[in-house]
Protein backbone atom coordinates (compact mmCIF):
# COMPACT_ATOMS: atom_id res chain seq x y z
CA UNK A 1 0.00 0.00 0.00
CA UNK A 2 1.16 3.39 -0.87
CA UNK A 3 2.17 5.48 2.23
CA UNK A 4 0.14 8.29 -0.02
CA UNK A 5 -2.98 6.42 0.85
CA UNK A 6 -1.92 6.44 4.78
CA UNK A 7 -1.43 10.12 4.94
CA UNK A 8 -4.43 11.22 2.94
CA UNK A 9 -6.44 8.89 5.55
CA UNK A 10 -4.40 10.29 8.42
CA UNK A 11 -5.10 14.35 7.33
CA UNK A 12 -8.66 13.63 6.77
CA UNK A 13 -9.02 12.22 9.91
CA UNK A 14 -7.49 14.59 11.78
CA UNK A 15 -9.64 17.32 9.76
CA UNK A 16 -12.96 15.05 10.75
CA UNK A 17 -14.10 16.07 14.12
CA UNK A 18 -16.61 13.76 14.31
CA UNK A 19 -15.91 10.39 15.69
CA UNK A 20 -18.09 8.03 13.57
CA UNK A 21 -16.53 9.53 10.70
CA UNK A 22 -13.37 9.17 11.94
CA UNK A 23 -13.98 5.26 12.43
CA UNK A 24 -15.57 5.11 9.12
CA UNK A 25 -12.68 6.80 7.37
CA UNK A 26 -10.24 4.27 8.88
CA UNK A 27 -12.41 1.45 8.50
CA UNK A 28 -12.27 1.82 4.90
CA UNK A 29 -8.36 1.76 4.46
CA UNK A 30 -8.22 -0.68 7.18
CA UNK A 31 -10.45 -3.03 5.04
CA UNK A 32 -8.42 -2.16 1.60
CA UNK A 33 -5.09 -3.12 3.46
CA UNK A 34 -3.25 -5.99 2.02
CA UNK A 35 -2.77 -8.62 4.73
CA UNK A 36 0.97 -8.35 4.91
CA UNK A 37 1.06 -4.70 5.45
CA UNK A 38 -2.47 -4.53 7.81
CA UNK A 39 -0.42 -4.30 10.89
CA UNK A 40 1.97 -1.69 9.59
CA UNK A 41 -1.06 0.76 8.43
CA UNK A 42 -2.69 0.59 11.51
CA UNK A 43 0.16 0.72 13.49
CA UNK A 44 1.18 4.21 11.54
CA UNK A 45 -2.46 5.34 12.09
CA UNK A 46 -2.76 4.65 15.52
CA UNK A 47 0.87 6.92 15.57
CA UNK A 48 3.54 4.37 16.37
CA UNK A 49 6.37 2.68 14.59
CA UNK A 50 7.03 -0.88 15.11
CA UNK A 51 10.19 -0.23 15.94
CA UNK A 52 9.69 1.97 18.82
CA UNK A 53 10.71 5.90 19.19
CA UNK A 54 13.89 5.88 16.52
CA UNK A 55 15.33 8.66 18.09
CA UNK A 56 15.43 11.35 15.24
CA UNK A 57 15.12 14.79 16.38
CA UNK A 58 12.80 17.93 14.84
CA UNK A 59 16.09 19.18 13.69
CA UNK A 60 16.72 16.50 11.30
CA UNK A 61 13.73 16.03 10.50
CA UNK A 62 13.52 20.12 9.72
CA UNK A 63 16.03 20.27 7.10
CA UNK A 64 14.32 20.59 3.32
CA UNK A 65 14.43 17.87 1.58
CA UNK A 66 13.13 18.38 -2.27
CA UNK A 67 9.92 15.72 -2.78
CA UNK A 68 8.97 13.34 -5.21
CA UNK A 69 6.75 14.20 -7.74
CA UNK A 70 3.99 11.01 -7.79
CA UNK A 71 3.35 9.25 -4.66
CA UNK A 72 5.87 5.81 -4.82
CA UNK A 73 6.73 4.79 -1.55
CA UNK A 74 5.03 1.95 0.11
CA UNK A 75 4.58 1.03 3.90
CA UNK A 76 6.53 -1.61 3.31
CA UNK A 77 9.73 0.50 2.13
CA UNK A 78 8.95 2.87 5.08
CA UNK A 79 9.73 0.41 7.78
CA UNK A 80 13.00 -1.12 5.74
CA UNK A 81 14.06 1.99 6.49
CA UNK A 82 13.30 3.22 9.93
CA UNK A 83 14.75 -0.75 10.78
CA UNK A 84 17.76 0.06 8.82
CA UNK A 85 18.14 3.56 10.47
CA UNK A 86 17.66 1.95 14.14
CA UNK A 87 20.21 -0.26 13.24
CA UNK A 88 22.78 1.93 12.46
CA UNK A 89 25.93 2.11 14.93
CA UNK A 90 29.38 2.66 15.64
CA UNK A 91 31.71 5.00 13.26
CA UNK A 92 29.86 6.78 10.55
CA UNK A 93 26.48 6.32 12.47
CA UNK A 94 25.32 10.03 12.33
CA UNK A 95 26.63 10.26 9.00
CA UNK A 96 24.77 6.97 7.80
CA UNK A 97 21.24 7.69 9.21
CA UNK A 98 21.60 11.60 7.63
CA UNK A 99 21.43 9.29 4.48
CA UNK A 100 18.68 6.99 5.41
CA UNK A 101 16.83 9.69 6.39
CA UNK A 102 17.06 11.88 3.20
CA UNK A 103 16.80 9.13 0.98
CA UNK A 104 13.37 7.81 2.67
CA UNK A 105 11.87 11.94 2.65
CA UNK A 106 13.22 12.40 -1.07
CA UNK A 107 10.98 9.35 -1.74
CA UNK A 108 8.08 11.16 -0.61
CA UNK A 109 5.70 13.75 -1.90
CA UNK A 110 5.16 16.59 0.39
CA UNK A 111 1.83 15.16 1.70
CA UNK A 112 3.91 12.04 2.66
CA UNK A 113 7.08 13.80 3.57
CA UNK A 114 4.22 16.09 6.27
CA UNK A 115 3.12 12.88 7.57
CA UNK A 116 6.40 10.84 7.72
CA UNK A 117 7.95 14.03 10.28
CA UNK A 118 5.01 13.52 12.68
CA UNK A 119 5.00 9.71 12.62
CA UNK A 120 9.41 9.54 13.07
CA UNK A 121 8.77 12.13 16.36
CA UNK A 122 5.50 10.76 17.73
CA UNK A 123 3.47 13.74 16.87
CA UNK A 124 0.48 12.51 15.07
CA UNK A 125 -1.70 14.28 15.82
CA UNK A 126 -5.28 13.19 14.42
CA UNK A 127 -7.28 12.84 17.78
CA UNK A 128 -7.52 9.57 20.41
CA UNK A 129 -4.99 7.71 18.13
CA UNK A 130 -5.01 4.36 20.02
CA UNK A 131 -8.77 4.48 20.48
CA UNK A 132 -10.23 5.82 16.92
CA UNK A 133 -7.64 3.09 15.41
CA UNK A 134 -9.20 0.47 17.32
CA UNK A 135 -12.97 1.50 16.35
CA UNK A 136 -11.65 1.60 12.54
CA UNK A 137 -10.22 -2.29 12.82
CA UNK A 138 -13.73 -3.54 14.75
CA UNK A 139 -15.68 -1.83 12.13
CA UNK A 140 -13.58 -3.35 9.42
CA UNK A 141 -13.54 -6.89 10.37
CA UNK A 142 -17.21 -6.52 11.86
CA UNK A 143 -16.11 -7.91 15.59
CA UNK A 144 -17.53 -6.39 18.33
CA UNK A 145 -14.84 -3.09 19.47
CA UNK A 146 -14.91 -4.39 23.22
CA UNK A 147 -14.18 -7.95 22.36
CA UNK A 148 -10.87 -6.50 20.04
CA UNK A 149 -10.22 -4.28 22.95
CA UNK A 150 -9.40 -7.09 25.46
CA UNK A 151 -7.81 -9.03 22.55
CA UNK A 152 -5.27 -6.35 22.14
CA UNK A 153 -4.43 -5.49 26.26
CA UNK A 154 -3.96 -9.36 26.30
CA UNK A 155 -1.94 -9.49 23.46
CA UNK A 156 0.16 -6.04 24.07
CA UNK A 157 -0.48 -4.89 20.32
CA UNK A 158 -3.35 -3.76 18.52
CA UNK A 159 -1.44 -3.82 15.21
CA UNK A 160 -0.60 -7.77 15.47
CA UNK A 161 -4.43 -8.59 16.40
CA UNK A 162 -5.64 -6.18 13.99
CA UNK A 163 -3.91 -7.92 11.27
CA UNK A 164 -5.30 -11.19 12.26
CA UNK A 165 -8.77 -10.08 12.62
CA UNK A 166 -8.53 -8.60 9.42
CA UNK A 167 -7.56 -11.94 8.01
CA UNK A 168 -9.51 -14.51 9.84
CA UNK A 169 -12.34 -12.26 11.57
CA UNK A 170 -13.71 -13.19 14.54
CA UNK A 171 -12.45 -16.63 15.07
CA UNK A 172 -8.99 -14.41 15.56
CA UNK A 173 -9.88 -13.60 18.62
CA UNK A 174 -10.34 -16.60 20.45
CA UNK A 175 -6.75 -17.45 20.06
CA UNK A 176 -6.03 -14.90 22.59
CA UNK A 177 -5.48 -15.06 25.80
CA UNK A 178 -3.14 -14.33 28.78
CA UNK A 179 -0.12 -16.05 28.59
CA UNK A 180 3.11 -16.13 30.66
CA UNK A 181 5.81 -14.61 29.01
CA UNK A 182 3.83 -12.34 27.10
CA UNK A 183 3.35 -8.95 28.10
CA UNK A 184 -0.15 -7.14 28.69
CA UNK A 185 -0.71 -3.59 28.61
CA UNK A 186 -1.29 -2.68 32.39
CA UNK A 187 -4.21 -1.26 34.31
CA UNK A 188 -4.01 2.31 34.40
CA UNK A 189 -5.52 5.07 37.03
CA UNK A 190 -6.90 8.60 36.04
CA UNK A 191 -6.53 11.49 38.65
CA UNK A 192 -8.84 12.82 41.40
CA UNK A 193 -7.60 16.28 43.22
CA UNK A 194 -8.03 14.55 46.96
CA UNK A 195 -8.29 11.70 49.12
CA UNK A 196 -11.69 12.69 50.27
CA UNK A 197 -12.76 13.04 46.52
CA UNK A 198 -11.04 9.85 45.46
CA UNK A 199 -12.63 7.76 48.32
CA UNK A 200 -16.23 9.47 47.10
CA UNK A 201 -15.90 8.41 43.90
CA UNK A 202 -14.76 4.61 44.26
CA UNK A 203 -16.47 3.67 47.90
CA UNK A 204 -14.85 0.38 49.32
CA UNK A 205 -11.32 0.44 48.45
CA UNK A 206 -7.39 -0.16 48.92
CA UNK A 207 -5.44 2.44 49.58
CA UNK A 208 -1.94 1.79 48.56
CA UNK A 209 1.51 4.24 48.30
CA UNK A 210 2.09 5.18 44.97
CA UNK A 211 5.90 4.89 44.50
CA UNK A 212 8.22 6.83 42.43
CA UNK A 213 9.68 4.27 40.25
CA UNK A 214 9.69 1.89 37.45
CA UNK A 215 6.60 0.18 36.76
CA UNK A 216 7.42 -3.67 35.67
CA UNK A 217 5.80 -6.66 34.96
CA UNK A 218 7.14 -9.53 36.09
CA UNK A 219 6.60 -13.14 34.43
CA UNK A 220 8.12 -16.91 35.76
CA UNK A 221 7.38 -20.24 33.98
CA UNK A 222 9.38 -22.34 36.09
CA UNK A 223 13.05 -21.24 36.49
CA UNK A 224 12.45 -18.58 32.69
CA UNK A 225 12.23 -15.38 34.36
CA UNK A 226 10.95 -12.13 32.12
CA UNK A 227 10.93 -8.63 33.48
CA UNK A 228 8.38 -6.11 31.38
CA UNK A 229 8.23 -2.08 31.40
CA UNK A 230 4.81 -0.13 30.78
CA UNK A 231 5.51 -0.11 27.28
CA UNK A 232 5.81 -3.27 27.16
CA UNK A 233 9.87 -3.57 27.09
CA UNK A 234 12.07 -6.08 28.25
CA UNK A 235 14.35 -5.58 30.32
CA UNK A 236 15.13 -8.56 32.14
CA UNK A 237 19.15 -8.55 31.67
CA UNK A 238 18.95 -5.31 33.52
CA UNK A 239 17.20 -5.77 36.41
CA UNK A 240 18.84 -9.40 37.42
CA UNK A 241 18.10 -8.86 41.31
CA UNK A 242 14.43 -8.42 40.36
CA UNK A 243 14.83 -11.67 38.27
CA UNK A 244 16.87 -13.34 41.43
CA UNK A 245 13.92 -12.81 43.47
CA UNK A 246 10.83 -13.72 41.46
CA UNK A 247 12.88 -16.84 40.98
CA UNK A 248 13.06 -17.36 45.03
CA UNK A 249 8.98 -16.73 45.03
CA UNK A 250 7.50 -20.18 46.03
CA UNK A 251 5.36 -20.36 43.60
CA UNK A 252 6.91 -21.07 39.89
CA UNK A 253 4.18 -19.79 37.34
CA UNK A 254 3.05 -16.14 37.99
CA UNK A 255 2.43 -12.68 36.27
CA UNK A 256 3.28 -9.95 38.96
CA UNK A 257 2.64 -6.60 38.60
CA UNK A 258 4.35 -3.63 40.61
CA UNK A 259 7.41 -1.14 40.88
CA UNK A 260 10.96 -1.10 40.99
CA UNK A 261 12.51 1.60 43.22
CA UNK A 262 15.96 2.32 44.62
CA UNK A 263 16.52 3.34 48.29
CA UNK A 264 18.87 5.72 49.47
CA UNK A 265 21.63 3.57 51.90
CA UNK A 266 21.77 6.27 54.19
CA UNK A 267 18.10 6.51 55.46
CA UNK A 268 16.41 4.14 52.96
CA UNK A 269 14.44 7.13 51.48
CA UNK A 270 13.43 6.01 47.78
CA UNK A 271 15.79 7.54 45.24
CA UNK A 272 14.51 10.74 42.36
CA UNK A 273 12.89 8.54 39.58
CA UNK A 274 15.91 9.91 37.19
CA UNK A 275 18.36 7.70 38.77
CA UNK A 276 15.91 4.73 38.62
CA UNK A 277 15.32 5.93 35.08
CA UNK A 278 19.18 5.53 34.27
CA UNK A 279 19.94 2.64 36.41
CA UNK A 280 17.55 0.52 33.79
CA UNK A 281 18.37 2.66 30.64
CA UNK A 282 21.92 1.41 30.90
CA UNK A 283 22.55 -1.75 28.91
CA UNK A 284 26.35 -1.86 29.55
CA UNK A 285 28.39 -3.43 32.44
CA UNK A 286 25.32 -4.03 34.39
CA UNK A 287 26.86 -5.67 37.24
CA UNK A 288 28.25 -2.20 38.32
CA UNK A 289 25.57 -0.32 37.96
CA UNK A 290 23.90 -3.04 40.52
CA UNK A 291 26.46 -2.00 42.79
CA UNK A 292 25.95 1.88 42.45
CA UNK A 293 22.24 1.37 42.68
CA UNK A 294 20.61 -1.53 44.08
CA UNK A 295 16.90 -1.60 43.35
CA UNK A 296 14.16 -3.29 44.97
CA UNK A 297 10.49 -4.61 43.47
CA UNK A 298 7.29 -3.38 45.22
CA UNK A 299 4.03 -5.72 43.33
CA UNK A 300 0.87 -4.73 43.88
CA UNK A 301 -1.18 -6.65 41.95
CA UNK A 302 -1.51 -10.58 40.76
CA UNK A 303 -2.65 -11.37 37.41
CA UNK A 304 -1.73 -15.08 37.33
CA UNK A 305 -0.79 -17.50 40.30
CA UNK A 306 -0.48 -21.30 38.81
CA UNK A 307 -3.19 -22.26 36.74
CA UNK A 308 -5.49 -19.49 37.69
CA UNK A 309 -5.91 -16.37 35.64
CA UNK A 310 -6.70 -13.30 37.76
CA UNK A 311 -7.92 -10.62 35.39
CA UNK A 312 -11.67 -11.06 36.25
CA UNK A 313 -11.65 -11.48 39.77
CA UNK A 314 -11.89 -8.22 42.34
CA UNK A 315 -9.35 -6.44 43.75
CA UNK A 316 -9.67 -7.81 47.67
CA UNK A 317 -9.33 -11.54 45.62
CA UNK A 318 -6.18 -10.59 43.75
CA UNK A 319 -4.42 -9.33 46.42
CA UNK A 320 -5.13 -12.20 48.73
CA UNK A 321 -3.40 -14.81 45.78
CA UNK A 322 -0.82 -11.85 45.71
CA UNK A 323 -0.21 -12.26 49.98
CA UNK A 324 0.11 -16.05 49.73
CA UNK A 325 2.86 -15.97 47.19
CA UNK A 326 4.74 -12.62 47.40
CA UNK A 327 6.32 -11.77 51.45
CA UNK A 328 5.29 -8.53 53.34
CA UNK A 329 8.40 -6.70 52.92
CA UNK A 330 8.06 -7.28 49.14
CA UNK A 331 4.62 -5.53 48.73
CA UNK A 332 2.86 -2.26 48.10
CA UNK A 333 2.01 -0.69 51.81
CA UNK A 334 -1.77 -0.45 51.48
CA UNK A 335 -4.65 0.33 53.85
CA UNK A 336 -8.41 -1.69 53.33
CA UNK A 337 -11.13 0.68 53.87
CA UNK A 338 -14.19 -1.14 54.55
CA UNK A 339 -16.32 1.47 55.37
CA UNK A 340 -15.50 5.16 53.64
CA UNK A 341 -16.92 7.78 56.32
CA UNK A 342 -15.73 5.97 58.98
CA UNK A 343 -11.59 5.44 58.16
CA UNK A 344 -11.82 8.68 56.35
CA UNK A 345 -9.65 10.42 58.97
CA UNK A 346 -7.45 6.91 58.55
CA UNK A 347 -7.29 6.95 54.91
CA UNK A 348 -5.71 10.89 55.24
CA UNK A 349 -3.07 10.03 57.58
CA UNK A 350 -1.85 7.07 55.38
CA UNK A 351 -1.52 9.69 52.71
CA UNK A 352 0.36 12.19 54.94
CA UNK A 353 2.62 8.99 55.92
CA UNK A 354 3.21 8.41 52.36
CA UNK A 355 4.53 11.58 51.36
CA UNK A 356 6.42 11.51 54.74
CA UNK A 357 8.00 8.61 53.76
CA UNK A 358 9.35 10.45 50.09
CA UNK A 359 6.45 8.17 48.07
CA UNK A 360 4.98 10.36 45.33
CA UNK A 361 1.10 9.88 46.47
CA UNK A 362 -1.45 7.37 47.02
CA UNK A 363 -3.62 4.83 44.33
CA UNK A 364 -7.42 4.31 45.49
CA UNK A 365 -8.39 1.07 44.28
CA UNK A 366 -12.14 -0.22 44.32
CA UNK A 367 -12.05 -3.72 46.26
CA UNK A 368 -14.82 -4.97 43.35
CA UNK A 369 -12.43 -3.56 40.31
CA UNK A 370 -11.18 -6.15 38.16
CA UNK A 371 -8.24 -5.67 36.27
CA UNK A 372 -8.73 -3.54 33.49
CA UNK A 373 -5.80 -4.13 31.42
CA UNK A 374 -4.41 -1.34 29.14
CA UNK A 375 -7.84 0.93 30.20
CA UNK A 376 -8.17 4.10 32.91
CA UNK A 377 -10.75 3.36 34.71
CA UNK A 378 -12.89 4.91 37.17
CA UNK A 379 -11.83 2.32 39.47
CA UNK A 380 -8.69 3.34 39.95
CA UNK A 381 -7.65 6.66 41.23
CA UNK A 382 -4.03 8.66 41.90
CA UNK A 383 -4.08 11.32 44.38
CA UNK A 384 -0.50 13.22 44.16
CA UNK A 385 0.47 17.00 45.58
CA UNK A 386 -0.28 19.35 42.62
CA UNK A 387 1.94 22.09 42.71
CA UNK A 388 2.57 25.04 40.63
CA UNK A 389 5.22 27.75 39.78
CA UNK A 390 4.81 30.70 37.57
CA UNK A 391 7.24 30.62 34.75
CA UNK A 392 8.31 33.02 31.86
CA UNK A 393 8.49 31.52 28.13
CA UNK A 394 12.04 32.21 27.16
CA UNK A 395 11.41 30.98 23.29
CA UNK A 396 8.79 28.52 21.69
CA UNK A 397 9.13 25.88 18.55
CA UNK A 398 6.80 26.11 15.93
CA UNK A 399 4.19 23.32 16.01
CA UNK A 400 3.85 20.86 13.39
CA UNK A 401 0.85 18.67 12.21
CA UNK A 402 -2.18 19.72 13.77
CA UNK A 403 -0.47 22.25 15.54
CA UNK A 404 1.59 23.72 12.01
CA UNK A 405 1.10 27.70 11.55
CA UNK A 406 1.01 27.82 15.65
CA UNK A 407 3.30 28.39 17.89
CA UNK A 408 2.93 25.48 20.64
CA UNK A 409 6.04 23.90 22.68
CA UNK A 410 7.05 26.77 25.35
CA UNK A 411 10.72 26.98 26.96
CA UNK A 412 10.32 27.82 30.40
CA UNK A 413 12.54 29.74 33.06
CA UNK A 414 12.57 30.96 36.66
CA UNK A 415 14.56 33.95 37.75
CA UNK A 416 18.17 33.71 38.70
CA UNK A 417 19.87 36.05 41.05
CA UNK A 418 22.01 37.85 38.68
CA UNK A 419 18.70 38.93 36.67
CA UNK A 420 18.67 36.18 34.04
CA UNK A 421 16.25 33.29 33.50
CA UNK A 422 17.38 29.95 33.88
CA UNK A 423 15.35 27.04 31.71
CA UNK A 424 13.84 24.44 33.65
CA UNK A 425 12.10 22.86 30.37
CA UNK A 426 9.61 22.82 27.62
CA UNK A 427 5.91 21.69 27.51
CA UNK A 428 2.69 22.01 25.21
CA UNK A 429 0.54 19.64 27.51
CA UNK A 430 -2.20 21.55 28.67
CA UNK A 431 -2.76 24.07 25.52
CA UNK A 432 -6.46 24.28 24.38
CA UNK A 433 -6.89 25.17 20.55
CA UNK A 434 -7.94 28.67 21.94
CA UNK A 435 -4.60 29.10 24.15
CA UNK A 436 -2.39 27.78 21.38
CA UNK A 437 -4.58 30.85 18.89
CA UNK A 438 -3.62 33.15 21.61
CA UNK A 439 0.14 32.58 22.58
CA UNK A 440 0.69 32.70 18.71
CA UNK A 441 -0.51 35.76 18.65
CA UNK A 442 1.71 37.35 21.49
CA UNK A 443 4.74 35.28 21.26
CA UNK A 444 4.83 36.52 17.60
CA UNK A 445 5.25 39.78 18.64
CA UNK A 446 7.79 39.40 21.11
CA UNK A 447 9.58 37.50 18.76
CA UNK A 448 13.59 38.41 18.99
CA UNK A 449 15.29 35.51 16.84
CA UNK A 450 13.64 33.04 14.23
CA UNK A 451 15.61 29.84 13.11
CA UNK A 452 12.65 28.81 11.52
CA UNK A 453 12.11 25.88 14.13
CA UNK A 454 12.83 27.85 17.37
CA UNK A 455 11.40 31.08 17.62
CA UNK A 456 13.59 33.17 20.91
CA UNK A 457 10.86 35.70 22.25
CA UNK A 458 11.78 38.93 24.68
CA UNK A 459 11.19 37.42 28.68
CA UNK A 460 8.10 38.95 29.20
CA UNK A 461 5.18 36.59 29.14
CA UNK A 462 4.14 34.78 32.25
CA UNK A 463 2.52 31.44 32.49
CA UNK A 464 1.18 28.99 35.34
CA UNK A 465 2.83 25.65 35.46
CA UNK A 466 1.60 22.60 37.34
CA UNK A 467 3.92 19.93 37.34
CA UNK A 468 4.55 16.85 39.18
CA UNK A 469 8.48 17.35 40.86
CA UNK A 470 11.68 18.02 39.78
CA UNK A 471 14.52 15.58 38.23
CA UNK A 472 17.96 16.15 38.35
CA UNK A 473 19.31 17.36 34.90
CA UNK A 474 22.31 18.86 33.63
CA UNK A 475 20.97 19.61 30.82
CA UNK A 476 19.93 23.08 32.36
CA UNK A 477 21.79 25.62 33.93
CA UNK A 478 19.79 25.14 37.55
CA UNK A 479 20.34 21.35 37.30
CA UNK A 480 16.90 20.14 37.66
CA UNK A 481 14.09 19.65 35.59
CA UNK A 482 10.00 19.89 35.91
CA UNK A 483 8.38 16.47 35.55
CA UNK A 484 5.57 16.04 33.64
CA UNK A 485 4.71 19.93 33.56
CA UNK A 486 1.43 21.32 31.78
CA UNK A 487 0.31 24.79 31.22
CA UNK A 488 -2.21 25.86 33.49
CA UNK A 489 -3.25 29.12 32.07
CA UNK A 490 -1.55 31.92 30.74
CA UNK A 491 -0.68 34.86 33.29
CA UNK A 492 -0.95 38.35 31.28
CA UNK A 493 -1.48 40.37 33.99
CA UNK A 494 1.79 39.39 35.98
CA UNK A 495 4.90 40.68 35.12
CA UNK A 496 8.20 38.59 34.07
CA UNK A 497 9.60 39.79 37.60
CA UNK A 498 6.45 38.68 39.67
CA UNK A 499 7.48 34.84 38.60
CA UNK A 500 9.23 32.31 40.85
CA UNK A 501 12.86 31.95 41.49
CA UNK A 502 15.11 29.51 40.83
CA UNK A 503 15.92 29.69 44.54
CA UNK A 504 12.21 29.09 45.42
CA UNK A 505 12.34 26.25 42.86
CA UNK A 506 15.60 24.32 44.61
CA UNK A 507 14.49 25.27 48.23
CA UNK A 508 12.52 22.83 50.47
CA UNK A 509 9.64 24.32 49.16
CA UNK A 510 8.62 22.48 46.22
CA UNK A 511 8.43 18.38 45.85
CA UNK A 512 11.75 16.60 45.26
CA UNK A 513 14.11 19.85 45.17
CA UNK A 514 15.64 17.74 48.18
CA UNK A 515 16.16 14.56 46.89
Amino acid sequence: MLLAEVARVSREVGETSARSGKTALLAELFAAAPAEEAALVVSYLAGRLPQGRPGIGWRALARETPPAGEPTLTVTAVDEAVTRFAAVAGTGAQAERRRILDELLGAATEAEQRFLRSLLSGEVRQGALDAVALAGVAAAAGVPATALRRAAMLEGSLPRVAAAVLAHGAAALDDVTLRVGQPVQPMLANTAGSVAEALTAVGPCAVEEKLDGIRVQVHREGDEVHVYTRSLDEITDRLPEVAELARALPGDRFILDGEVIGRSPVDGRPVPFQEVASRVGSRTDVAAARRTLPVVPFFFDALVVGERVLLDLPVRERHAALAALVPEELRVRRLVVEDVRAQSAEAEEFWTGTLRRGHEGVMLKALDSTYAAGRRGKHWLKVKPVHTLDLVVLAVERGHGRRTGLLSNLHLGARAADGTYAMLGKTFKGLTDEMLRWQTERLTGLTVEDDGFTVRVRPELVVEIAYDGLQRSPRYPAGVALRFARVLRHRPDKRAEEADTVDTVLSGEVPGADR
